[in-house]
């Protein structure tokens, strides 16, 4: 970049705005349920009387929380077969007069108490009425944030994008219609929302109801509940979103087949969010890789992909957080108020982890900074200069002290300004100043 244009690119970037709205922020403030939403849930959670209901809460929400990847058929068969190996090699060391077959039965005993002590167990949630409540004071504040927050990436970076249809995949509660009206409102036409659990349909549509009152105008309108995806390929929607809803699949093909599936069904935006955990941001960049491979074999047709979100989404390199041990998962956090319920914090954080694809092209005006660094950490103040670890545009991770002599006043205040998973108008290449986060 010329002296010229890099002064000018100084000048431009924050577009009027001041420097703690500069173009990079997406962070949003404590979050707060809509007062509609809140008023149903609290009616709702009233009028059951689930027995024990701060306890039971706060133990599904570290369940859900804690809860793992089921663990493949296939690294169950290679395991098997590595102990088995390992405990006939051990018998043949003390062979003696052994009769064989009796010999192999102790050791397929051994192997399976074994895999049954060392695997973890997945299960299904099923979720009937009362246990649909117990989730709805867990988790309904902590859900809308999070998509809230992944939503407000898009608002902010695409001003153009009004959406008229929504699909959400795995809908539970409907914190995603919510989310979605507090961002577009009345733009939205049509909802469809997708859900295998009656008894959560039944629960998301009170909750539009404003509690019980089965004669009460919804007050959102125009969404359906369905307990299984459109059937013809030809539907498509501008927004499509599974939150929280690939760690309900059981394996990596019912995901991948879950997401291409998704995708086929985007006319727009896809949206993935989930728990901010190793295993969360995993399925995510699994997610994120099935999709590349897709992009990549339809290049002839000219399809296009763009990235967004919770990794270094601008590139299509591995991420870097999955490159260095000890493994650290890549999610971000956002505050919001709890629902007013004895035991429940006034404010509270959800971290969660979000990829957002695109088919669309955005404007050259809306494209403007999409290969900033994005803020993987807080952002630490000290005396006239600043720490940020980044994800880099060139797929690697970044630790920049930023101070106003090295870099421009413009760039320093932004910096102190802003926030995890906020992006840094960096307008020079980083270099000096710069060390990895291996080191």
């Amino acid at each position: 970049m010329s002296a010229a244009s890099q002064l000018q690119s100084q000048v431009d970037f924050l577009k009027g705005e001041p420097h703690r709205k500069h173009p990079g922020v997406t962070n949003l403030k404590t979050l707060r349920l809509p007062d509609e939403l809140q008023t149903a849930a609290r009616s709702i959670i009233h009028r059951a009387q689930v027995p024990r209901l701060p306890d039971r809460s706060r133990s599904l929400t570290n369940f859900l929380w804690s809860r793992k990847q089921a663990v493949e058929t296939l690294t169950l068969r290679q395991k098997a077969v590595s102990l088995e190996k390992e405990l006939w090699e051990k018998a043949m060391e003390k062979r003696g007069d052994i009769d064989e077959q009796l010999l192999e039965d102790r050791i397929r005993k051994k192997v399976f108490s074994e895999l049954r002590r060392t695997t973890y167990h997945w299960t299904p949630m099923k979720y009937d009425e009362e246990l649909g409540v117990v989730y709805m004071a867990a988790r309904l504040a902590g859900g809308y944030a999070a998509v809230r927050r992944a939503m407000n990436e898009i608002k902010k970076r695409d001003l153009s994008f009004a959406p008229q249809s929504l699909l959400d995949f795995g809908s539970g509660l409907g914190t995603v219609v919510w989310a979605s009206h507090s961002c577009w409102g009345d733009t939205l036409k049509e909802m469809v929302c997708v859900d295998s659990s009656g008894p959560m349909n039944i629960l998301a549509e009170r909750l539009l109801k404003a509690g019980d009152d089965e004669r009460a105008e919804p007050h959102i309108k125009q969404v359906y509940f369905r307990q299984f995806l459109p059937v013809s390929p030809k539907v498509q929607f501008d927004l499509v979103v599974a939150a929280f809803t690939l760690s309900e699949l059981l394996n990596v093909k019912e995901r991948e087949e879950a997401v291409l599936t998704l995708w086929r069904k985007t006319n727009s935006y896809l949206v993935l969010v989930e728990n901010g955990t190793k295993d969360g941001h995993q399925m995510l960049m699994d997610a994120r890789d099935t999709l590349l491979k897709r992009c990549h074999s339809l290049l002839a047709a000219s399809f296009y992909c763009f990235f967004w979100g919770g990794f270094q989404c601008p590139h299509e390199l591995p991420c870097p957080k999955l490159a260095h041990e000890p493994t650290t998962p890549c999610n971000f956090q956002q505050m919001y108020q709890s629902l007013p319920l004895p035991g429940h914090n006034d404010r509270q954080t959800e971290k969660f982890s979000y990829l957002i694809v695109t088919r669309t092209e955005p404007a050259q005006a809306e494209t403007e900074g999409v290969d900033w660094a994005r803020l993987i950490a807080p952002v630490q103040c000290r005396t006239r200069h600043v720490h940020c670890r980044m994800c880099c545009p060139d797929g690697q991770l970044q630790h920049l002290v930023v101070t106003a002599r090295k870099h421009s006043r413009d760039e320093y205040r932004c910096a102190r300004s802003s926030d995890w998973g906020d992006q840094l108008p960096m307008i020079r290449r980083v270099e000096d100043g710069v060390q990895s986060d291996s080191e």
